[in-house]
């Protein structure tokens, strides 16, 4: 297995929904089914979004605020490849580009200017062979190219994998190199200062 990755560009928006419409969730995880859209979406629009699950369907309607938002550029981070196949995506950008997903108390403690990663999705059978590592590394890799100060990630405090596998538990973190900034509400703020 030889696995890629690469940043979500325009061209690769079909293999973006390839992912989410083929692979991703389909274990039945209870986070699905997702496009991976609420980080970068505003409330009222996922208020609008949520009020048509009923009239479309809730994978349908996800869906199609997904490929809104991708052809207007709204989505931003990483496609993980096994050959030509996308097998994993991280959403991954700016902190102050996220309405929500990024917590208040690590917009408190910031400490200059950071790229945030708010989640991971890899198809079931990928899974505990290294992928969410390799997305780590890339997008710290690009942001300390692109001169950011730091990369943070947002870890659940939970014993239930499925609560917290879409952000990583600490141990990922830690075992790339992030420290644990502070703590709130069941949420770990773990950054790497690069």
């Amino acid at each position: 297995m030889s696995i890629n990755i690469k940043q979500l560009t325009a061209e690769l928006n079909k293999d973006y929904l390839d992912f989410f419409d083929n692979r991703a969730f389909t274990d039945n995880n209870p986070n699905g089914p997702c496009y991976c859209t609420s980080p970068n979406q505003e409330e009222e629009s996922i208020k609008q979004m949520v009020s048509e699950f009923k009239l479309h369907g809730v994978k349908e309607t996800v869906r199609k605020y997904a490929v809104e938002m991708l052809n207007q550029n709204l989505i931003h981070g990483y496609l993980a490849y096994d050959g030509e196949t996308s097998i994993g995506w991280c959403n991954a950008a700016d902190m102050e580009s996220y309405v929500g997903f990024v917590p208040d108390v690590a917009r408190r403690n910031a400490c200059g200017k950071t790229i945030s990663i708010v989640c991971f999705e890899i198809a079931p059978e990928y899974r505990g062979k290294g992928i969410a590592s390799a997305f780590i590394d890339r997008v710290c890799k690009d942001a300390k190219a692109k001169g950011y100060a730091a990369v943070e990630g947002y870890a659940i405090l939970s014993d239930q994998r499925n609560e917290f596998e879409y952000q990583g538990p600490i141990r990922l973190w830690s075992k790339a190199g992030f420290a644990e900034v502070v703590r709130e509400n069941g949420q770990v703020v773990m950054r790497k200062v690069l």
